[in-house]
C-alpha cells in the first residue's frame, strides 16, 4: 500500500503502515497519522487523515463535574461522567492539508482503528541526509539540544531558591513567580522553508529586543531563553541533563506561567479549548501562555471590561459584580458613531496590557510573547453600546521605532473579523503617522491574515488616490499624501502590475481588471476613519521615560 504522504526523493525510506484492525488504541503514538472523525459544516461526518502530536490523559473539569452533580443532586454515577472508556485519552491532532489555526484536541473515541496507521517516516542515520545542504558543520549543536540543556539548568538553578508569592495578574489569586529574567532579550526571525526539527542556531542573533511580541516567521513562532537568576544568592550547581526527561521539560515548559517559550515543540499544542469574552463563545486558535492552572479547561471565561480571566462562570459573575470598568483604561482619542479609540501606556497600565496580550496569542502564532509591556502604546478599538465600550481589536506601537514601524502587533478578535475592522485598524493606524507626519510600516514579516489586509488596504487607497487625482504623481507624492512607505507603494504596484514602460521611462497605469476590482471593492460598504473626530498629539517622551529597565 502506497503511504499517504510518500516519499519525494528516491532515497527517503517510505512511512511504515500497520494495517487497520490490527492494533488497539494503546498503540497510537505521537508522530503517528491516523484517520479521525471530524464533524462537517452540514452536520455529518467526515474521516480525515491527521498526525498526532500530543497525548494526554482527559483532564477533569472539578468545576463542570460539581455543576452536573448540583444539577443531578448526585444521582448521576462516576461512570456516566466519565463516558467512553476511549475518552479517557485526548489526541491533540493536525489535520492534513488544513491550516494550523484548525488543530484541536480529540476524544479517543473519534480515532478510526479500522484504518491504516501511518508511523513516523525512519529518520536517516547521522552524517548521510540525503539532500544538498544536508551536512551540518562540524561542532555545531542543534538548537533544539542547546535550547533544552539551557532550559534544563535553568530550572534546576531556579529550583533552589525560595520563590516570592505575588498574585498572578487577573485573576486575583497567590501564586509563585520565577526569579526575574535578565533584562537583555534576544529575538530571531525564522525564515520560510526551515524545518523546526532540523533548526540550527544561528551564530549572530539581533539583540533589538525589548518587544512585547515579536514578528516571527509566518506559521511557527520560536522565541528566545532568559538567564534566569536570584540576586543576592549563589546559585546552587544544576542537576545534570541526563536527570531530566525531555517530555517532562517540554510538558513543564509548556503549561507554566511564563510569558517566554524556549522550546520551539511547545507553541505546536494549545493549552486552552475556548473563551467566553462578553457574549461570545471562540475558538482558541493557537497556545498562549496563561497559568498552568487555566490550562486544559474546557472555557476560559474573561471579563470584556478589565480582561482578566477566571475558570468558572460563577467566579466570573462574582468579579462582574464588583467590575467597574466599562472601557479601556486610557484615553479616548476617537469618537465617531459607535465606534471609539483608547490610547494605552504599557507602562501605565501593565496588567491590562498583559492580559491583552494573552489573549492575542490565541489568535497569532508567528509572534512571541514577552512580559514586558513598557516599551508600547496601545491603540484600542472598541463598539460603543449602553453597557460600555467593547474590544473589538488593537494594534501596538513602539514608543521609539529605530526603523520606523507604525504597527508592532495587530488583531481583530475572531468575532468581530469579516466586517472590515480590519481594514478600520490599518486606517487608524496610518492616521497617527500623518498627524506625526512620517512614513510608516508595519513590523515584518506579517501574519497569513495580516498581510492580506495591509495588500487589500494598500492597494485600496493607492488606487483611489491615483483615480481622485488628475495631476501626474510619483511614488514620493504617493507616500507623503497616504504615510506609506516607499517599499510598500512599489511593492504593491509590482503585484498589481501597475508599472507600464512608455517611451523610455516607467510609468503607473491602471489596467481593467484594477479598476473592475477597485470597485466591486467599493460596492462593499466598509466603516471608515474620519481624520476631523480624532483628537490626539503625538506622545512625547523622554530619555528616561524610554529607559525600561
Amino acid at each position: 500500500m502506497v503511504s499517504a504522504h510518500a516519499s519525494h526523493e528516491g532515497s527517503q525510506e517510505p512511512a511504515p503502515i500497520t494495517p487497520g484492525g490490527t492494533y488497539s488504541i494503546q498503540t497510537v503514538s505521537v508522530g503517528c497519522k491516523i484517520y479521525i472523525r471530524r464533524p462537517t459544516p452540514d452536520g455529518g461526518d467526515e474521516e480525515r487523515l491527521a498526525e498526532i502530536l500530543s497525548i494526554r490523559d482527559k483532564p477533569v473539569n472539578q468545576y463542570a463535574v460539581a455543576a452536573a452533580r448540583r444539577s443531578t443532586r448526585g444521582s448521576v454515577k462516576e461512570e456516566e461522567l466519565e463516558g467512553k472508556p476511549e475518552d479517557k485519552w485526548e489526541y491533540f491532532v493536525h489535520w492534513d492539508q488544513f491550516n494550523k489555526r484548525l488543530d484541536e484536541w480529540v476524544a479517543g473515541s473519534r480515532l478510526v482503528l479500522s484504518r491504516d496507521l501511518e508511523w513516523p517516516r525512519p529518520k536517516p542515520p547521522p552524517g548521510k541526509k540525503s539532500g544538498p545542504g544536508a551536512q551540518k558543520v562540524p561542532g555545531k549543536v542543534p538548537r533544539s539540544q542547546s535550547l533544552l540543556k539551557k532550559a534544563t539548568a535553568n530550572a534546576a538553578a531556579a529550583a533552589s531558591p525560595t520563590p516570592t508569592l505575588t498574585s498572578v495578574p487577573g485573576s486575583g489569586r497567590a501564586g509563585y513567580t520565577s526569579p526575574s529574567p535578565a533584562p537583555s532579550l534576544k529575538r530571531k526571525t525564522l525564515h520560510e522553508g526551515q524545518e523546526e526539527e532540523e533548526e540550527e542556531e544561528p551564530e549572530d542573533e539581533d539583540a533589538d529586543a525589548e518587544g512585547e511580541m515579536d514578528v516571527d516567521a509566518e506559521g511557527e513562532a520560536e522565541s528566545d531563553t532568559f538567564e534566569l537568576n536570584v540576586n543576592g544568592a549563589p546559585p546552587e550547581p544544576p542537576q545534570p541533563v541526563s536527570a531530566f526527561s525531555k517530555e517532562q521539560e517540554i510538558e513543564k515548559l509548556r503549561t507554566s506561567g511564563s510569558m517566554t517559550q524556549s522550546i520551539s515543540e511547545i507553541a505546536r499544542v494549545k493549552n486552552l479549548n475556548r473563551l467566553q469574552i462578553g457574549k461570545h463563545e471562540v475558538d482558541a486558535w493557537y497556545f498562549s501562555p496563561y497559568p498552568k492552572e487555566y490550562a486544559h479547561l474546557p472555557v476560559l471565561y474573561i471579563c470584556e471590561f478589565c480582561l482578566s480571566y477566571f475558570p468558572s462562570p460563577m467566579m466570573l459573575s462574582r468579579h462582574r459584580r464588583r467590575c467597574t470598568l466599562q472601557h479601556p483604561p486610557g484615553n479616548e482619542i476617537y469618537r465617531h458613531e459607535d465606534i471609539s479609540f483608547f490610547e494605552l501606556d504599557g507602562k501605565r497600565q501593565l496588567t491590562w496590557c498583559r492580559n491583552l496580550s494573552l489573549i492575542s496569542k490565541c489568535f497569532l502564532d508567528h509572534k512571541t510573547l514577552y512580559y514586558d509591556v513598557t516599551p508600547f502604546m496601545y491603540y484600542v478599538m472598541t463598539l460603543r453600546d449602553p453597557t460600555g465600550c467593547h474590544i473589538i481589536g488593537y494594534f501596538s506601537k513602539e514608543k521609539e521605532s529605530a526603523e520606523n514601524y507604525n504597527v508592532a502587533c495587530i488583531l481583530t478578535l475572531p468575532q468581530h473579523q469579516r466586517h472590515g475592522y480590519g481594514k478600520l485598524l490599518i486606517e487608524f493606524s496610518y492616521e497617527l503617522s500623518k498627524k506625526e507626519g512620517k512614513l510608516g510600516s508595519p513590523e515584518k514579516p506579517l501574519s497569513d491574515l495580516g498581510l492580506l489586509g495591509y495588500r487589500a488596504y494598500w492597494a485600496e487607497v493607492i488606487v483611489e488616490l491615483l483615480l481622485n487625482t488628475t495631476e501626474e504623481l510619483s511614488i514620493d507624492d504617493i507616500a507623503q499624501k497616504t504615510s506609506i512607505t516607499h517599499a510598500d507603494i512599489m511593492n504593491t504596484c509590482t503585484t498589481l502590475q501597475l508599472f507600464k514602460h512608455y517611451k523610455g521611462q516607467h510609468i503607473i497605469c491602471l489596467s481593467d481588471a484594477v479598476l473592475e476590482k477597485h470597485e466591486k471593492a467599493r460596492s462593499r460598504r466598509r466603516p471608515r476613519i474620519h481624520a476631523e473626530y480624532l483628537i490626539w498629539k503625538p506622545p512625547v517622551f523622554t530619555r528616561d521615560q524610554l529607559r525600561f529597565y
